[in-house]
């Protein structure tokens, strides 16, 4: 299955901490979000996220990045579909420069990973 990707600019409103630092939980809901249309891709309906197995957090994410999530199914079973993610910070704010400067970085930068399963039952797979 092809990877789903949504980009998304990250608000005051998700500054959580001091210097406008995102909560990393924000990544988890962008990861779900992606979760939730590759099993509507898949399955015709949204299912459930069951467990993270795995998550790592490698850099900070702050208010005014623009972040990309990306996920794919890599393996499914009967109604389980595991899942793998990665959170990319793609556009930074440079407010050195004036208020509204940014920069496209060329190199995305990994901000979270993490790995999972989801379950649509088979009463409600459509596909």
């Amino acid at each position: 299955m092809k990877e789903v990707m949504i980009r998304i600019r990250m608000s005051a409103a998700d500054a959580h901490y001091g210097g406008n630092l995102v909560d990393g939980a924000k990544m988890l809901e962008l990861f779900g979000d992606v979760a939730t249309e590759l099993l509507i891709r898949r399955d015709g309906n949204e299912g459930l996220f069951v467990a993270y197995d795995n998550v790592e957090f490698k850099a900070p994410v702050y208010a005014g990045e623009y972040i990309e999530a990306v996920g794919r199914i890599t393996s499914e079973g009967n109604s389980s579909r595991k899942m793998e993610f990665e959170a990319r910070k793609v556009i930074v704010p440079r407010l050195d420069i004036s208020p509204s400067a940014a920069d496209f970085l060329e190199e995305p930068v990994v901000v979270c990973k993490a790995s999972g399963t989801c379950v649509v039952p088979k009463a409600d797979q459509r596909k």
